[in-house]
């Protein structure tokens, strides 16, 4: 399922520096504050994802749309964002404006920052190909750097390098998940349509792949590790992968498997090749169903997850598989409650502390069904302790879509996907 969303348009900034501006007492001795707005102009709108943050403490991030308005996109086709912390103050800067044809538009993926400050990431559409639509494209993988002149604070100073444009059909379309780079620097990721099967609807548009790009010199070749859909396979992989110490990759992918609900998936090197193996597939019933986000995998090869849907609450699970004898076995965490609408779980991956809390956000969970952000700790004996830390109410943002990420001073940082004060989303901060 692709949500869509409408806009208006609103005027435009260049550099927008809030201070505190909306402070919510929270238990815990926490608070809640919203730090930007977007405007859905220059500084983009409707970030789907959540934030990056580097080694050097700044944060990344992507807006879906906003920035340069033409032919391509009326509304902009999104943009990648630099968000500082300057003398209490918080300054939001755009470091790449999409263009859409054969530029890549409307980034979904979280930027991923390398060591040496250059960012690599993903646009959903863009880049030409068989793809029809908005954009006109099947999407990209792209590189970001700024200029050897520029202080990388400056619009226009970074330049992109697009990697790969996706052609459609067999090569895949339409990547909407995080990339993840290997130790020698290839990159792995999804597309969400796409691949050989003929096995959904629309027919012929694919069922989704795994993908790698390779690099050789200057030149980067990209080889399908699998493509999904036949048979009881999974379907639909919005998220990206994750690697285990061994090297497998694991993902999850929205719907298929056995009972059509969405299954985690184990993609294994065999030489020059991979092999897929299902983990599990969900029934959408006390399980949950509809998976949209990835897959964390721990230190130990435990995997943990959530669902979009199903539980005993109607809104979604938060699981984990871990491996016994060779069998996978899945263990409930917590069932989360929507009130009433459905596929409102989290969207994207969950995140963990160095205590092992793991944090997410629910795109229409909460108490008024806008959206939340919960905490699970682990209380021992295998049990776990949920707490809501924030119940979105519209102005300070709702449908967060995007991951909690924690900063180097312990706090929880995020966005949504609409609401605030432009109705554009809000990037906020939980602080501990």
């Amino acid at each position: 399922m692709r949500y869509e969303f409408r806009r208006c348009q609103l005027s435009t900034m260049l550099h927008v520096v809030l201070l505190i501006c909306a402070i919510t007492p929270m238990a815990h001795a926490q608070t809640f504050t919203v730090i930007h707005n977007f405007t859905g102009g220059t500084d983009g709108g409707l970030p789907l994802t959540g934030l990056t943050v580097a080694n050097n403490g700044k944060f990344y991030g992507t807006a879906w749309v906003g920035g340069i308005q033409n032919s391509n996109c009326s509304l902009g086709c999104g943009l990648i964002f630099q968000m500082v912390n300057r003398a209490g103050g918080w300054l939001v800067t755009p470091l790449y404006q999409f263009k859409g044809g054969l530029d890549g538009a409307n980034p979904q993926g979280r930027p991923i920052v390398q060591p040496n400050g250059m960012i690599v990431g993903s646009a959903e559409n863009g880049g030409g190909g068989q793809c029809t639509g908005f954009a006109a494209g099947c999407g990209t993988i792209f590189t970001l750097s700024p200029s050897p002149s520029a202080s990388g604070n400056a619009l226009g100073l970074w330049n992109e390098n697009v990697l790969y444009r996706f052609q459609g059909g067999s090569d895949g379309a339409d990547p909407f998940g995080d990339v993840v780079l290997d130790t020698a620097g290839n990159i792995y990721g999804t597309t969400q349509t796409g691949g050989f099967s003929s096995n959904c609807t629309p027919a012929g548009v694919g069922c989704g792949t795994a993908w790698e790009l390779s690099r050789s010199g200057g030149t980067w070749t990209k080889t399908m590790l699998w493509g999904f859909g036949d048979g009881a396979d999974g379907i639909e992989p919005f998220d990206g992968l994750h690697f285990d110490q061994a090297g497998n990759l694991y993902g999850s992918t929205y719907t298929g498997g056995v009972s059509e609900k969405g299954t985690v998936f184990q993609l294994t090197p065999n030489g020059q090749s991979w092999s897929e193996s299902i983990v599990y597939s969900f029934t959408g019933n006390n399980d949950g169903g509809l998976l949209h986000s990835g897959i964390y995998v721990d230190a130990s090869g435990n995997l943990f997850g959530a669902t979009t849907d199903g539980g005993s609450g109607v809104g979604g699970t938060v699981f984990e598989l871990n491996q016994v004898g060779g069998a996978w076995n899945f263990s409930l965490i917590q069932s989360l409650s929507s009130g009433g609408p459905r596929e409102c779980g989290p969207v994207r991956d969950l995140v963990v502390d160095a205590a092992g809390n793991f944090y997410g956000t629910t795109r229409c969970d909460g108490a008024n069904q806008l959206g939340s952000v919960f905490e699970l700790s682990p209380s021992g004996n295998g049990s776990w302790t949920y707490t809501s830390l924030h119940d979105f109410s519209g102005p300070d943002g709702s449908q967060p879509f995007g991951n909690i990420v924690i900063g180097q001073d312990g706090n929880l940082y995020g966005t949504t996907s609409k609401g605030g004060q432009y109705n554009e989303g809000v990037i906020f901060v939980i602080t501990r």
